[in-house]
């Protein structure tokens, strides 16, 4: 009886762990252990924080401080200030790191034209350092000069723990006596993954035409075969097919003795973006089935999805007063539908925050009429109120993303005789509530 009891029990254990096995991932809440120093995954489309470990701890970034070089590229020829045709010669500073085979991946030569799109792409696509310094050179005039512009960029675009000492992400050490005039020649290129992520969803955003890039797996330069170091693209070539991951399109691989693999890496499915960081893994094959284990997590425990539509109205907050209108409120509504990638089961974790603009309201807190139907009057902020809440990395800093909050019709101005009236009105309503509170204190 015992042991037919013993069986039972073993066979009834069996089925709850099998049943513990197919729990869906969402409805558990259970997260995810990550084999790096530090890691991040962030919504690209909003800068939602999904998951984070020491994401503040700053550490080298090797070749992922090229995202800045990236950005300023483009940035220079939005501005008008280069091309992708306008072409450069090497100077001896570049020319130098591209003979060290352990720095480059091409070969440069002197006294030839090269253009800004030949040597961005064998930056964003092979990771090389020299054409790397000759864009810096060619936008900036000087590497020096350069870092200038990263650190400033970098402080506009909200980062924290970051420090840019070179443009490739090298150790300045490595450099020698060309590391970039005014760093210290022993010093090192900072981020930590936060920031990186941040970077990388400014790239993205700002300038998607860098995934067009970032996503080649092999191209022709100065007529040699170049390759991709992302082995996670689709479709790469050979074994390396084995680590092609869906929807991955970027974005850029990092390695020195001291930083360690690194990655950052993003995937869009069915329109949702995800950003990956991961720092400091042990090895080559370590820093992608890291980032796969993150965005599968991503992927299959969140969603897209709409949890207000455009025109919601809060019942507690369905209107604002307005001064000197034909009507004393008006309705305010969502402008735009509220969406945000949910976890699993957690849909009903929300809900909205109205943040009215200060410069809207008169000293009253009162709209001032006229008001225009649609008008713009504040944002629509989406509150979590889970458990596992990690912010976002724009944290605080004006997003062109965000929803707006508007008035659902129009007030007109009301004509000088009813702004007169109700003026005496409120002056004789003034006299009159101050009489009452007279005879109020005589009892």
């Amino acid at each position: 009886m015992k042991q037919k009891f013993k069986t039972s029990w073993l066979v009834v254990m069996a089925a709850v762990i099998t049943l513990i096995g197919f729990v869906q991932p969402g409805t558990t809440y259970a997260q995810i252990d990550i084999e790096a120093e530090s890691a991040i995954l962030v919504d690209g489309n909003s800068g939602q924080v999904l998951f984070e470990k020491e994401a503040d701890l700053a550490l080298p970034p090797a070749s992922m401080t090229k995202m800045m070089t990236e950005y300023l590229v483009f940035e220079a020829i939005e501005e008008g200030d280069i091309t992708w045709e306008t072409t450069t010669r090497i100077s001896d500073y570049p020319y130098s790191i591209s003979a060290d085979s352990t720095f480059s991946g091409v070969g440069l030569k002197q006294n030839k034209d090269y253009t800004v799109r030949e040597l961005y792409e064998a930056m964003a696509i092979n990771s090389d350092n020299a054409t790397t310094i000759a864009l810096a050179e060619l936008i900036a005039g000087s590497e020096g000069e350069f870092v200038k512009m990263m650190n400033k960029k970098a402080e506009e675009m909200g980062l924290k723990d970051y420090q840019f000492v070179n443009s490739t992400g090298l150790p300045n050490s490595s450099l020698g006596d060309n590391h970039p005039e005014g760093t210290k020649p022993d010093a090192n290129n900072l981020m930590s993954a936060r920031a990186a992520a941040l970077l990388a969803y400014h790239l993205v955003n700002d300038y998607p035409e860098a995934l067009e890039i970032s996503s080649i797996t092999e191209t022709e330069f100065d007529g040699q075969q170049i390759h991709n170091w992302n082995w996670m693209l689709p479709n790469m070539p050979g074994y390396l097919s084995q680590y092609g991951y869906k929807g991955m399109d970027g974005m850029k691989t990092g390695y020195t003795d001291l930083a360690g693999y690194c990655f950052t890496g993003t995937a869009e499915r069915d329109k949702s973006r995800l950003i990956s960081v991961v720092m400091k893994t042990d090895s080559e094959e370590a820093r992608f089935e890291e980032t796969r284990r993150l965005l599968d997590y991503g992927f299959q425990q969140f969603e897209q999805q709409e949890l207000y539509p455009a025109g919601h109205q809060k019942d507690d907050k369905a209107d604002l007063p307005v001064a000197k209108g034909k009507e004393k409120q008006v309705g305010i509504e969502t402008g735009e539908a509220v969406q945000a990638m949910i976890k699993n089961g957690e849909e009903d974790k929300y809900k909205l925050n109205y943040i009215i603009s200060e410069d809207k309201l008169n000293d009253e807190g009162k709209l001032t009429a006229p008001v225009e139907k649609g008008e713009q009057v504040g944002t629509v902020e989406l509150v979590y109120n889970g458990e596992n809440s990690y912010g976002n990395i724009l944290d605080g800093q004006q997003d062109e993303k965000s929803i707006p909050l508007v008035a659902t019709g129009a007030v007109e101005k009301a004509n000088w005789f009813m702004l007169t009236l109700g003026a005496i009105g409120d002056f004789f309503g003034d006299i009159f509530n101050s009489a009452v509170d007279t005879v109020k204190g005589w009892f």
